[in-house]
């Protein structure tokens, strides 16, 4: 019989115990949260609607999106933008998700399952991390041109 401990464990183990990152145990969970009714003109390609301010330094843990028909065609990526706007990633958690769906975790339809744990400036790709907040958005790969609802719900760690 073997037994493998993860990190966690081994740390939780030693003698004196290792500190683990906040974001992979003990973390605070936080959540932004939230309904926008968007204009019939909010859903043209490379449209970008910004979701939500999150710290740099948070784990993305859930990021569900969901959406009314939007339009025919109508596809958005959720990526990362700096607070002036400039994109970081555009779609760095999913590419060309379909409207018209019930929430969805689209945390890593793009990212990894190596990127659990990752502060949101690593999957952003910053070398380090910028400080302050970086906004997860919505950028509209194809135009859907219809007025409808758009829901998300980003649960992240921070300490």
């Amino acid at each position: 019989m073997t037994i493998r401990n993860t990190d966690l464990v081994a740390n939780f183990e030693a003698s004196p115990h290792v500190m683990n990152n906040a974001a992979e145990l003990g973390g605070v969970l936080r959540v932004a949260a939230g309904t926008a009714e968007l204009l019939a003109g909010d859903s043209t390609d490379n449209d970008i609607v910004m979701l939500a301010p999150i710290p740099s330094n948070a784990s993305i843990v859930y990021l569900f999106v969901g959406s009314d028909t939007l339009g025919v065609s109508c596809t958005f990526n959720v990526g990362v933008y700096k607070t002036s706007g400039v994109v970081d990633d555009e779609d760095c958690f999913a590419t060309a998700v379909a409207d018209a769906a019930a929430m969805a975790d689209v945390r890593y339809e793009v990212a990894t399952i190596n990127t659990t744990g990752q502060k949101l400036w690593e999957i952003a790709g910053y070398s380090a991390d910028p400080s302050g907040y970086l906004y997860i958005a919505l950028t509209f790969a194809a135009t859907g041109g219809t007025a409808g609802t758009i829901s998300w719900n980003i649960s992240y760690t921070v300490n």
